[in-house]
């Protein structure tokens, strides 16, 4: 249907192309969100919610940053364009959303946190503004004057660490309900205090940056989505391939287009994005692209893929494992874990964090809850695989259970292509990474806000 509408130029020209606004977290748990069931204070994204579309299932290729956000801009998957590590870039050559949308009339422009290279890959125009909702509106007024359809990128800093912005005041760290997996400690209540905080000041982007498109008349033609990239950066989420870790919250507002208050359950893909724009703009997707078109999930439909893939990399991050590679599928019950080297250690830097020292301290003192919760992230068997219908929190492995041996079978077999697909080697891609960091084959000690 979008492509032959696209075929059609007399139909193009009658609509006029709508405007692209994406809004972007960094490092905030998906399930702390208001609307999402969580103890964040977030008015303005609970809002949003009601005025269009929230996704239950939307994921990303990498529980990162860096590549989560190449990901985003090229629609494709990190080991496809090279940028798999953190603190990375992609092959020269690559092609992004600007590439694609430019040809078809519009400015594409980026503001906020960046993490991506290099330029020629991604040349965004970078508007002026202090905060994100004064750029935002800078750039809509001048898109505005030279009636040009636009395409801008929004990217928080927050609720990444340090956890230092907002009021913590407003969460009583005694009466805050603690996720299952973590360690209940005075100062994990006390971090998460900070760390709420810090969300609802993304919220607050959000608030603003929304409040300058109606000034400027632009709501009724323009596609809003915010996203959580992946999970904070406490134990079990970030740099891990648990949900907790690559699972997402995206909401979608579009007048007209989305039906306002709506709730879809469609496993979808941050490499989804760029072939929705190119098809909303008028455009046919490049092949090259992993990701489908959301446009049909946006008008109802409730199912888009059958799978959803992973992955992760330790080198390039901060106090990473030499080497610690794992890979990981998804269906919309199932989830399997490849970790390549279960004899090594996982580490990162969450681990010289005063929480995870306060589980360390707590597991030392005889608690056996936090014994093994420090053992569980620390250390990984090779295969892991849950019933995420009954296990959402991945806690419970049935590898190598003769009950799930189909199911192991069916979704190693998916991986198993999806890497091929992708041309990723397992452990050999892992041995690589390095050659793929800014850093030029040195661990990048940067700290990234």
């Amino acid at each position: 249907m979008v492509a032959a509408v696209c075929c059609l130029p007399s139909v193009q020209a009658e609509a006029k192309q709508p405007n692209f606004v994406f809004i972007m977290a960094d490092d905030c748990t998906f399930r702390d969100i208001g609307c999402y069931g969580g103890q964040a204070h977030t008015p303005h994204i609970d809002r949003l919610a009601t005025e269009g579309m929230r996704f239950t299932r939307c994921f990303q290729a990498a529980p990162m940053c860096s590549p989560t956000r190449h990901n985003v801009y090229t629609g494709q998957y990190p080991v496809k364009t090279g940028a798999y590590p953190n603190h990375t870039q992609a092959n020269p050559g690559v092609k992004s959303i600007v590439h694609y949308l430019k040809p078809l009339g519009y400015r594409v422009a980026l503001s906020g946190k960046s993490h991506v290279g290099p330029k020629s890959v991604f040349p965004f125009e970078k508007p002026a503004g202090k905060g994100l909702a004064a750029a935002a509106g800078n750039f809509f007024a001048d898109c505005q004057s030279g009636d040009d359809p636009f395409c801008i990128f929004l990217c928080s800093k927050e609720p990444h660490t340090p956890w230092d912005q907002g009021d913590p005041s407003r969460y009583d760290a005694k009466q805050l309900k603690l996720p299952p997996y973590f360690v209940d400690t005075p100062e994990t209540r006390e971090a998460l205090t900070r760390y709420l905080a810090e969300i609802t000041v993304f919220d607050d982007e959000v608030g603003g940056i929304l409040a300058a498109l109606d000034k400027h008349g632009l709501r009724d033609n323009t596609l809003v989505i915010v996203v959580s990239e992946q999970g904070s950066s406490m134990p079990f989420a970030k740099w891990t391939c648990y949900d907790s870790g690559l699972q997402s919250a995206l909401i979608a507002r579009w007048p007209g287009k989305i039906q306002p208050g709506s709730i879809n359950h469609a496993l979808i893909e941050y490499v989804d994005l760029v072939p929705t724009y190119v098809a909303a703009a008028g455009g046919t997707p490049d092949p090259v692209l992993d990701g489908k078109s959301l446009l049909p999930v946006f008008a109802g439909k409730q199912e888009h893929k059958e799978y959803v893939f992973g992955e992760m990399t330790t080198r390039g991050i901060i106090n990473g494992s030499e080497t610690f590679g794992i890979r990981s599928v998804r269906s919309n019950y199932f989830k399997y874990i490849w970790n390549f080297t279960p004899d090594i250690e996982f580490r990162n830097i969450a681990m010289n964090t005063p929480e995870f020292k306060s589980w360390e301290a707590k597991a030392a003192a005889g608690d056996t809850d936090a014994a093994d919760k420090v053992r569980r992230y620390k250390q990984r068997p090779a295969i892991e695989v849950y019933d995420i219908s009954k296990d959402p929190f991945e806690w419970h492995n049935l590898a190598g259970k003769p009950e799930y041996a189909a199911v192991q079978a069916e979704l190693k077999a998916e991986l198993d292509a999806w890497m091929q697909r992708c041309g990723d080697q397992g452990q050999q891609t892992e041995i690589e990474a390095d050659q793929h960091t800014k850093g030029g084959g040195k661990k990048n000690k940067r700290k990234q806000k």
